[in-house]
């Protein structure tokens, strides 16, 4: 979480009546705080609480509709190169809604509005709006974000409340799975090209009782061959494709499956990224109860909406195919 997040926290926020936020994860912790009330604008992405569906939205997508993964990691890279945006920021909306806070983030280009963009908009149109950037890169910091959020909303009771609910199933998670042993798995936020999940996601692995084997905690995703994968040796694999749901993961954990990319004889599981893998909210804690079902099914129940088994790589698959384009960082 950036030093500004930690700055920007304080009492002189308690009054505060419209609040835009510019990420689907800080929108579902302001209306788990109870400020729900207070939020004036959103995302195109913000889909949850269902409500948030129903505020003004501020910012949309440049990105082409209708592509494939391979196809939506070719423009992202293309319009970064060329210094393009990824996010369109409705400026006419921020001028009505004249928000007195806007969060926001400041760790990847690839997941919401710039923040220098955001910083000029309000310039521009003379907002005085206090801008909270939350950046977390782990599961911790993620807990910290919602007493960030609920110090400068005035809702600090609240906040700590939350975060004692979701340490509480955390910990109930941990005294299932302590003793048992962790299978390797592999979390891929990608499938083509592939990449590792990163940040706060191996940080999950570990609580459901798992050891992550591609991505690292606190550190970005990265761009991988499918030879990494093999080398991995996962006892399983996990795809949560960054910016879809369930329905969509199954598709694209079933294709996987059938490439013949991945190594021989490895369950496959497609997982609900939106909702409780790659936004860092209160939601990661269902991610943890689904890994931990999937890590260790005899002791910790399948979350159905959150994960689903896609299948088991056969014997004779080829893990050594491999795309050849160099390693990059991934939208995280």
């Amino acid at each position: 979480m950036s030093s500004s997040a930690a700055s920007g926290a304080g009492d002189c926020y308690r009054e505060l009546v419209r609040i835009v936020s510019l990420l689907p994860s800080t929108t579902e912790i302001l209306f788990a705080l109870g400020a729900g009330d207070e939020v004036v604008g959103v995302t195109f992405e913000c889909d949850f609480p269902a409500e948030a569906r129903t505020r003004r939205v501020v910012s949309s997508t440049a990105l082409s509709p209708g592509l494939t993964p391979a196809e939506i990691d070719q423009e992202v890279w293309t319009r970064i190169a060329a210094g393009e945006e990824l996010y369109r920021l409705d400026e006419g909306a921020l001028r009505d809604l004249d928000p007195e806070l806007v969060v926001t983030q400041d760790l990847c280009a690839v997941c919401a509005v710039d923040l220098s963009t955001v910083d000029a908009a309000l310039s521009y149109l003379g907002c005085d709006g206090r801008v909270l950037t939350i950046d977390p890169s782990t599961l911790e910091e993620v807990m910290t974000s919602i007493t960030v959020i609920g110090a400068a909303t005035g809702r600090q009771q609240q906040a700590a409340a939350v975060t004692a609910k979701l340490r509480r199933r955390i910990d109930r998670v941990a005294s299932v799975v302590t003793g048992r042993t962790r299978p390797r798995v592999a979390v891929m936020e990608w499938t083509d090209p592939p990449f590792s999940a990163g940040h706060w996601v191996p940080d999950m692995i570990r609580a459901a009782g798992g050891v992550s084997v591609l991505g690292r905690s606190g550190q970005r995703s990265e761009r991988i061959d499918w030879p990494d994968v093999a080398a991995a040796h996962p006892d399983l694999i996990v795809v949560a494709p960054c910016g879809f749901h369930l329905s969509d993961a199954c598709r694209l954990a079933t294709d996987l499956l059938a490439s013949g990319r991945l190594p021989p004889n490895v369950p496959v599981w497609a997982v609900d990224a939106d909702s409780a893998f790659v936004r860092p909210g209160p939601r990661l804690v269902d991610g943890v109860e689904a890994l931990a079902g999937i890590c260790h099914p005899g002791v910790q129940p399948a979350v159905s909406d959150v994960s689903a088994y896609v299948g088991t790589t056969s014997a004779n698959t080829n893990p050594s195919r491999s795309t050849t384009s160099p390693t990059a960082t991934s939208s995280g």
